[in-house]
């Protein structure tokens, strides 16, 4: 790897750092940050998850959040394929969250895979998918299927 490649790794890094901060401490600007203004977010993977423009997300966030008591993110096994000003990056979770309606913690795990690209103010995330692989305590039951009104 050359200096820049670790650079640009390290920053990549930290944007998802700040990403999982942004949601664990309901900064819902500081999570608007770390996107493009014209960014799509997919969490239709998890209970009750849609996808849509990231202000349209970061509002239903914000609304859903006022319920949850507590949520943790642990971002891993960060994956970058940088190709000049564009990344491909695939990262794992593990997020330990208390959901209304359900006895103790609920545990959800997966990847999220974002695409990036380098802009004036650094790294920023043009697209996220997150994929939900598992759910322990799936206020839904069952493994990590989406509400079917994505609502």
């Amino acid at each position: 790897m050359d200096i820049q490649e670790i650079s640009d790794k390290l920053e990549i890094a930290d944007v998802l750092s700040t990403y999982a901060r942004a949601v664990d401490t309901r900064d819902w600007t500081l999570w608007r940050s770390v996107f493009t203004d014209d960014a799509h977010v997919d969490y239709s993977s998890a209970p009750y998850g849609r996808a849509g423009s990231r202000d349209e997300i970061a509002d239903w966030l914000s609304a859903n959040f006022e319920f949850i008591t507590m949520s943790q993110h642990y971002i891993t096994n960060i994956e970058s394929r940088i190709d000049g000003d564009t990344a491909k990056v695939r990262a794992m979770f593990y997020n330990p969250i208390q959901l209304p309606g359900t006895d103790g913690l609920s545990f959800c795990g997966g990847c999220y895979h974002h695409d990036l690209v380098r802009t004036d103010t650094g790294w920023r995330c043009r697209k996220l998918v997150e994929e939900n692989v598992w759910f322990f305590n799936n206020p839904l039951g069952g493994t990590a299927s989406a509400h079917p009104t994505g609502s």
